[in-house]
């Protein structure tokens, strides 16, 4: 039943998720909001991933009257879409507040299940995340007829979010305020792989955001560009499955391979951005881009820091944060021609990055 309702609240999630990422910069840019616009309103929701675990370091603990106030400011705001959307900064105070509430959902209940499904059944639970993101992708991309059917499908698989994730809490015997190591939590330990990961997450930017479109300026349509989305998820839930015999390999190779495939996908699209082939074949990458290097990512961060929570959460703010709040405001001010040529620059900075000799002896050790 654990393993039913975890995957059940995967799949909402980040079903959600996909109608905010797939199709709400469409609906902005169909309601008159321009590329920069775009880039502000997108970035609000990854700073506040960024700034919100700085709050845990003494002024807050991570409990669940916290999580479960998280959960109801998360409908909030997604009601107060429908009444914020026409005004710009009505909008983005609305995707800050939202940004901070998703913040602490996502980490709070993936602590609890690595540590009771195992990495095994982790994954199996997780791709179902991956499962609802491609549904979404698919249903939405045939019946977004008018800006607010993407809210009606997103404040719906939030709801349901919310209730599976209120199910979960009859499992949480996890102490999520325990004691670690009395050394201090450090990011200049390790500057290299925290640099890497914002890299990588900063040339995303362009993705998330964009990728919608630029393929649609390019001259292909809503619906195909729907099924690239769903595509390059299909591949990602098929890796996730099979995963676990790579990840007992060396980890910051894989990461380092993911990341030079990734430089390679973004090439790709900036070369071809009307070559519906080509465009397919670099949405296959995100089964390496995203499924595996995340993976990876998380499993090499458990190997650096006595913190492993704290370390996590920290991940998710410096990547999904801060490195996804400057990629908004990037590709916002980037649009055009070259975006996927600045992307592609980026992973190669995360790749020389993540290449440091400190890091591969810690790897050996």
């Amino acid at each position: 039943m654990l393993f039913f309702k975890l995957s059940a609240f995967y799949f909402f999630y980040f079903a959600a998720v996909g109608v905010y990422v797939i199709f709400l910069p469409k609906v902005l840019h169909d309601l008159g909001y321009n590329a920069l616009e775009i880039g502000f309103v997108f970035a609000l929701a990854p700073l506040m991933r960024f700034l919100t675990p700085f709050l845990f370091l003494k002024q807050i603990k991570l409990n669940q009257t916290v999580f479960k106030t998280a959960l109801i400011l998360s409908v909030v705001c997604s009601i107060s879409f429908y009444i914020t959307i026409n005004n710009f900064y009505a909008f983005m105070i609305n995707n800050a507040i939202l940004g901070a509430s998703l913040s602490l959902i996502l980490p709070y209940l993936e602590v609890t299940a690595i540590k009771i499904l195992g990495k095994d059944k982790y994954g199996k639970s997780r791709l179902f995340g991956s499962i609802g993101f491609t549904i979404i992708s698919l249903m939405l991309g045939q019946f977004l007829t008018h800006p607010y059917v993407a809210l009606h499908y997103y404040l719906t698989v939030n709801v349901l979010t919310v209730l599976f994730a209120f199910l979960l809490l009859r499992y949480d015997d996890v102490k999520h305020d325990e004691s670690v190591s009395d050394e201090p939590f450090s990011f200049f330990k390790y500057w290299p792989f925290w640099i890497s990961i914002f890299f990588m997450q900063l040339s995303f930017g362009g993705f998330y955001n964009f990728f919608t479109i630029y393929e649609t300026d390019n001259g292909i349509s809503l619906e195909m560009t729907s099924y690239m989305w769903s595509f390059g998820v299909i591949c990602e839930i098929v890796l996730f499955y099979y995963q676990a015999p790579l990840l007992k390999r060396n980890l910051l190779n894989i990461i380092k391979f993911c990341l030079a495939i990734t430089v390679l996908r973004w090439f790709l699209l900036y070369a071809y951005p009307d070559n519906v082939t080509l465009a397919f074949l670099t949405q296959s990458i995100h089964a390496f881009s995203f499924g595996l290097y995340h993976s990876a990512t998380i499993m090499f961060l458990y190997t650096l820091y006595a913190n492993k929570k704290l370390a996590q959460q920290f991940m998710y703010g410096v990547a999904y944060g801060l490195g996804g709040f400057m990629g908004a405001l990037l590709a916002g001010w980037l649009y055009g021609e070259y975006l996927f040529l600045y992307c592609a620059i980026f992973t190669l900075l995360a790749f020389i990055f993540i290449s440091n000799k400190k890091l591969a002896l810690q790897q050996g050790n």
